[in-house]
């Protein structure tokens, strides 16, 4: 390591030492928050909190999947849109509540950042991706018919081809609208920001902002597939948690902290 670049790894670490009891206290606190939630949508759905210590862990509303033939007791946990933005909504509530504890002086830079994550890193995303999966939900029958298809004459890699071209409309219309939404959502905050808060920026995409749009990806399975599927129920039992990032990067921004601290 050269001289000069051993100040700037200093206050580098220093910094980072500086946020650490943010950092903790935001991963909580979000956590908390879309616990809330998720305890709130669990028990829309007709799951009783009281009855959790007698419910076998498999059964439980967040755990519990579909499973082919077997629909015995309530019917798995649901997440679509509308959970989806409660989720996050309950994610980012608790990391401002953390974030306000702990590191108050900063708190514009928190707002700016719940205001991103939340319209711009999941609301927009999640409207495009919910409005193309219905859409092609709505046509699946008449997309699949046009692809084209090989006679597969027993033969398994032929059948694993012809199965591709059926979905790879899906595969294709998903991406397009998630990379819609992420560019749209990025657009939208940085013009609220500047328009409306008064903070001129252009916040570019952070690897950071992929974390909640895996929960478009879940949806966009759960809409265009099986919403009673193993596959489906399975996939959007992660959700809750990606969700949990949202919370966790509007609690630790700070205005003076210019070096990242992932």
């Amino acid at each position: 390591m050269d001289a000069l670049s051993r100040p700037q790894t200093f206050q580098m670490n220093t910094a980072r030492r500086k946020t650490a009891p943010v950092r903790t206290v935001a991963a909580i606190s979000s956590a908390i928050g879309t616990g809330v939630a998720l305890a709130g949508i669990c028990k829309k759905q007709g799951y009783s909190l009281r009855a959790i210590k007698s419910t076998p862990l498999k059964d439980w509303a967040i755990f519990k999947i579909h499973k082919r033939g077997k629909h015995t007791g309530k019917a798995p946990l649901q997440i679509e849109e509308k959970e989806i933005l409660t989720l996050a909504g309950g994610s980012i509530a608790g990391g401002l509540t953390g974030g306000y504890l702990v590191d108050k002086k900063n708190m514009k830079a928190k707002l700016r950042e719940a205001l991103t994550q939340m319209a711009g890193n999941v609301a927009l995303p999640v409207f495009f991706v919910g409005a193309s999966s219905r859409l092609y939900k709505k046509f699946e029958s008449q997309i699949k018919s046009v692809m084209p298809m090989v006679k597969t004459n027993g033969k398994k890699h032929l059948k694993l081809l012809n199965k591709f071209s059926r979905s790879l409309p899906a595969v294709v219309l998903t991406g397009i609208s998630l990379a819609s939404g992420i560019v749209s959502g990025n657009k939208v905050t940085n013009l609220i920001n500047d328009k409306f808060l008064g903070q001129k920026q252009n916040r570019k995409i952070k690897t950071t902002d992929f974390a909640p749009h895996v929960d478009d990806l879940c949806l966009a399975i759960t809409l265009m597939g099986s919403k009673n599927s193993p596959l489906a129920s399975s996939i959007t039992r992660s959700i809750p948690l990606f969700l949990t990032v949202p919370g966790y990067q509007s609690a630790k921004a700070q205005d003076s902290f210019k070096t990242s601290a992932k």
